[in-house]
């Protein structure tokens, strides 16, 4: 997949996931918030705490669907070197915004079954950086 298709699929899960999050309480603050050491795909709240959130696009056929999000851990595809990155970009964010009150990290993976036009969404919460 080229990087243009790749950033396109990625934005699709990011939509997805949007919707995953807003039907589950959460107002979408922020998406994309880029700086050269990193970027944060998605800047939410609920209940008043912020929450950074990572999501992460998997393709799967619907046999594949079913069986990843049974066996699939999504905090394996955030490794130790993005969660550096991600630290810092959060710390950045968090300064730029006078944030005083305490925040969380999460990960939403997206599944998607392109030929089936089917999807599922796994929330990891609370995720230690």
């Amino acid at each position: 997949m080229a990087s243009t298709e790749r950033r396109s699929f990625g934005n699709f899960g990011e939509r997805i996931a949007c919707h995953f999050l807003e039907k589950r309480g959460y107002t979408i603050k922020e998406r994309n918030y880029l700086r050269s050491w990193g970027e944060i795909d998605i800047v939410a709240e609920k209940k008043g705490k912020p929450h950074f959130i990572e999501v992460k696009t998997n393709s799967w056929d619907q046999k594949e669907l079913d069986e990843a999000v049974d066996k699939h851990r999504p905090e394996e595809n955030v490794h130790n070197a993005k969660l550096k990155r991600l630290a810092r970009v959060i710390q950045t964010y968090s300064l730029e915004h006078n944030m005083e009150n305490d925040w969380q990290f999460d990960v939403v993976v997206v599944y998607i079954d392109l030929k089936n036009k089917k999807s599922k969404v796994s929330l990891l919460e609370d995720v230690v950086l």
